[in-house]
């Protein structure tokens, strides 16, 4: 096959790579890409937000199948009007996809089908959001109800930040993300994500991980759309497993076929772990960034078959092997961001240091000549397996400290629960 990943993150390299390996494949192409995906792919220049130049650069490739990987495509129905022009296409339906693009549709979607989540309500004026905090306190969460970009969702301790946040939701901050607002319970426990393929109707279980949001060591500073991640998070036992897939999983899947928008894609579950058991915080409706890159590094399978499955529904009695070691990525990403940094530095030593325990995916990269620049605010993923999360942590951070960037940072923590657990 000849296939074409949409995107120009360290998830769609982290994809392309998988993918280029695949005794099935015979081309990878990836739109836009970055200054990385070209060492696995060919990288294609266009707007991936023009639906119809996407499937007219399909056509003139001879491509078999579209793998979509960010989520405002998968929101904006890219999936949907490439499977139309009769392209098979691994992206859940524009319907569909609103388990990410609204947190209210996923909380309604919660309440008609008794799936565990935080209690919450929903506004869409600031000054009934205002009054509804006044009268809850804090600690307590607010969000956005669109895409923000992993930067729409305020935790917020005291009711002076929740009101902040509130109030940049409606003045625009966040664009019309931020013209609806969810305001939930505070959950307290340890958040862990799972990944599922489901084609509809069944559902194939991947992986856990376990990210890290804040920006600085010791989980402080804003929100991010993630520093590093590991996996499996075995806080994640085969007790708490079983029960996300009966009470929260399961019941998504069968609700969303219920309601006639069923559910085919990756399913990522980003979950709390409570005194009273595993709840839901969000669904995303495609491959996590970065948790995709630890999963690629572990998945022993070939992808391919997998997602294709998925596209053409016929996932019922597939199967998934992964290598018996962690994972561990750490983001370096340029100073400044999540908020405003700069574009252009320029970054020496990320070249060379790949292999069978080691790679370094590229996020917001470019190519000049010979120059490899910062182009974005998450910039190189530095991906390493380990027998233990310490041995993989140690392994990353020894290729992250092979990096000469000055212009960039990252956290010197990315797994630090689990090697806490480990010390025990």
């Amino acid at each position: 096959m000849r296939v074409l990943v949409i995107g120009s993150g360290g998830r769609e390299h982290a994809l392309a790579w998988k993918i280029a390996q695949s005794p099935q494949v015979a081309a990878v192409f990836v739109a836009p890409g970055n200054g990385g995906t070209d060492g696995v792919a060919t990288n294609l220049s266009i707007d991936v937000t023009d639906h119809a130049a996407v499937i007219a650069a399909a056509k003139d490739q001879n491509i078999d199948f579209v793998v979509v990987g960010p989520d405002a495509q998968v929101v904006a129905g890219l999936g949907d009007d490439v499977r139309a022009a009769g392209i098979a296409c691994f992206c859940p339906s524009k319907e569909a996809g609103q388990l990410e693009g609204s947190k209210g549709f996923t909380k309604a979607l919660c309440d008609e089908f008794d799936i565990p989540t935080a209690g919450y309500a929903r506004f869409e004026d600031e000054a009934s959001a205002l009054a509804y905090l006044y009268t809850a306190g804090a600690p307590i969460v607010i969000k956005a109800d669109g895409l923000a970009a992993g930067k729409g969702v305020t935790v917020a301790m005291n009711v002076e930040d929740a009101e902040e946040a509130v109030i940049d939701c409606f003045s625009g901050a966040f664009g019309a993300s931020g013209a609806s607002v969810v305001i939930e319970d505070f959950m307290e426990g340890e958040e862990v994500s799972l990944f599922v393929l489901c084609d509809g109707e069944a559902i194939l279980p991947l992986t856990t991980a376990q990210d890290h949001k804040r920006a600085f060591d010791g989980d402080v500073g804003p929100n991010t759309g993630g520093m590093g991640a590991y996996s499996p998070a075995p806080v994640m036992t085969r007790e708490v497993y079983d029960e996300v897939m009966k009470t929260i999983i399961e019941p998504t899947v069968r609700g969303m076929a219920q309601r006639g928008t069923p559910y085919a894609g990756v399913l990522y579950a980003g979950l709390m772990l409570t005194a009273d058991g595993p709840k839901l915080v969000e669904y995303n409706a495609r491959f996590g960034d970065p948790e995709t890159q630890v999963l690629m590094m572990r998945m022993k399978s070939d992808i391919v078959p997998l997602l294709y499955a998925v596209a053409t529904g016929t996932l019922a009695g597939k199967d998934v092997e992964w290598h018996d070691q962690y994972a561990l990525t750490v983001i370096m990403a340029t100073k400044g961001y999540p908020g405003d940094y700069h574009k252009g530095s320029e970054i020496f030593g990320a070249e060379g240091l790949d292999t069978d325990n080691l790679m370094v995916f590229h996020a917001g990269t470019k190519r000049d000549g010979t120059r490899l620049l910062a182009n974005g605010g998450r910039v190189l993923n530095v991906t390493a397996l380990g027998g233990t999360v310490s041995e993989a942590q140690k392994r990353a951070y020894a290729g992250v400290d092979a990096i000469s960037w000055p212009e960039g940072f990252a956290r010197r923590d990315i797994g630090w629960r689990e090697i806490a657990r480990e010390g025990n």
